[in-house]
């Protein structure tokens, strides 16, 4: 985990909500890990959240999805629990092309492979023309947000797909890494739908490797 920024006073109707999340996730990982780890990994996900949240409200609820998800990976085979292949999913702002390749991913794995992505300089929303181009197929991102990759899901993923990072996309040992380039104008809502189309084909290819078969 990386060094917990500097943190300003947390507003009190975002600390309520904040401690809320807490005893939410203390429950839901009980076992799994402690309630001092939980406390950790929320706050830190929040100052990591924080310096980019378009609507300050939304903070505590999108630091409990991103902790939960940190948690996820940190646990992921753990005690030969899940087996399941892992996918990280990797571009600058993690605002179009990797949350466009997760949400494919999701799709079309089904739950027989898991995957995550992240950003090395996250932006403040998802791209409405990647919304747009998503939600033509059917697959909904409003859900979604822009956010760092972690240690937690370098370690787990099995295999790391970078798009567009360049020397920013972290090298970590003993991974598989494939690097996605794209073809084409990826500005605007067509833009989005081309690389959205490239992506999909990609992603299909990739769960055949990996030995999963594509959910109908």
């Amino acid at each position: 985990m990386t060094a917990t920024p500097h943190r300003d006073p947390i507003p009190l109707d975002q600390q309520f909500a904040l401690d809320r999340a807490y005893e939410r996730l203390v429950d839901e990982f009980a076992g799994a890990f402690g309630r001092e780890t939980v406390r950790v990994l929320l706050d830190h996900s929040y100052d990591v959240l924080r310096d980019n949240a378009r609507i300050p409200q939304y903070l505590p609820l999108l630091a409990e999805k991103f902790a939960r998800q940190r948690m996820l990976a940190s646990s992921h085979r753990a005690h030969g629990q899940d087996e399941r292949p892992a996918v990280l999913f990797l571009c600058v702002h993690n605002a179009g092309k990797s949350q466009m390749a997760l949400g494919l991913f999701e799709k079309h794995a089904g739950g027989r492979a898991v995957g995550w992505s992240g950003g090395s300089e996250p932006g403040s929303e998802i791209s409405p023309d990647a919304v747009a181009a998503m939600a033509e197929v059917g697959i909904d991102i409003t859900g979604e947000f822009p956010k760092p990759w972690t240690e937690e899901t370098l370690r787990a993923a099995d295999v790391i797909v970078t798009m567009g990072c360049g020397d920013a996309c972290p090298v970590y040992p003993g991974k598989r890494y494939l690097d996605w380039t794209f073809e084409g104008d990826l500005s605007g809502l067509s833009g989005a739908r081309n690389a959205r189309d490239q992506i999909e084909r990609r992603v299909l290819a990739l769960l055949a490797e990996i030995g999963v078969t594509a959910a109908a």
